[in-house]
């Protein structure tokens, strides 16, 4: 029970600051809005990892598993180990090729850094403190999946540096981090509910990690909540 407490309070965490930040009779600023709209998604993989992670039988995650064993017993595969970091490689390449990012290269490192180290610590966080088994009994620290996590905090940074340019990126950079999802299950290495809760980890990482970027090579951007309106 400890991966659903956990993301329960997560979870809970995500509704409570999209309710302290809605008054409905006062106009939010534009960067509130972005800020709320931004934690739709990280909440709703995470409630749907709550769901997913029950220890029941019949549970879905053990469904999934049982699955898998029935129709890809034999699968493995390790590009899974890569492609997690496929899209931070081509924001890079990209950049390098002549087509800017929205930020600026030393910026967007330093925001890249910052959100790596949240869903870094994050993940290390809950996989020690769950001890969750891995289903094929490898070791206990399934919960929740940093391969996940790792590619959707990348898919996000790409995204956000080149959705305003290609108006596809964000399925493409979110598609590539969905099947590394899938691939660790395909892998019989993590369960459904450590995807999900690991998804959005990844992505509310970076998403924090852009919000909360306020000095641009020593000059400070202030605004009254220590949001920066010129991020995503």
């Amino acid at each position: 029970m400890k991966p659903v407490l956990v993301a329960v309070v997560m979870y809970l965490f995500c509704i409570q600051s999209l309710k302290a930040q809605s008054p409905d009779s006062i106009p939010l600023p534009q960067s509130y809005k972005t800020f709320r709209k931004g934690l739709y998604a990280p909440a709703t993989l995470i409630v749907a990892g709550v769901f997913a992670s029950s220890s029941f039988k019949g549970a879905i995650k053990k469904e999934v598993v049982e699955e898998r064993n029935e129709h890809f017993g034999h699968f493995s595969t390790s590009i899974d180990n890569y492609l997690q970091y496929s899209p931070i490689a081509i924001v890079y390449a990209l950049d390098a090729a002549g087509i800017k990012a929205k930020t600026n290269i030393a910026d967007g490192t330093a925001i890249l850094l910052k959100g790596e180290l949240m869903m870094f610590g994050t993940v290390t966080l809950l996989k020690n403190s769950t001890h969750q088994l891995r289903p094929d009994g490898s070791t206990y620290n399934s919960f929740p999946s940093g391969h996940t996590a790792q590619a959707f905090a990348a898919a996000t940074f790409l995204s956000e540096e080149y959705k305003d340019r290609y108006k596809w990126m964000p399925y493409a950079a979110y598609g590539v981090a969905s099947s590394v999802g899938i691939l660790r299950m395909a892998n019989n290495r993590h369960y459904i509910s450590d995807v999900l809760v690991g998804a959005g980890i990844g992505i509310l990482s970076m998403k924090v990690a852009y919000w909360t970027h306020q000095y641009h090579w020593g000059k400070k951007k202030k605004n009254t909540m220590g949001f920066n309106p010129e991020l995503p």
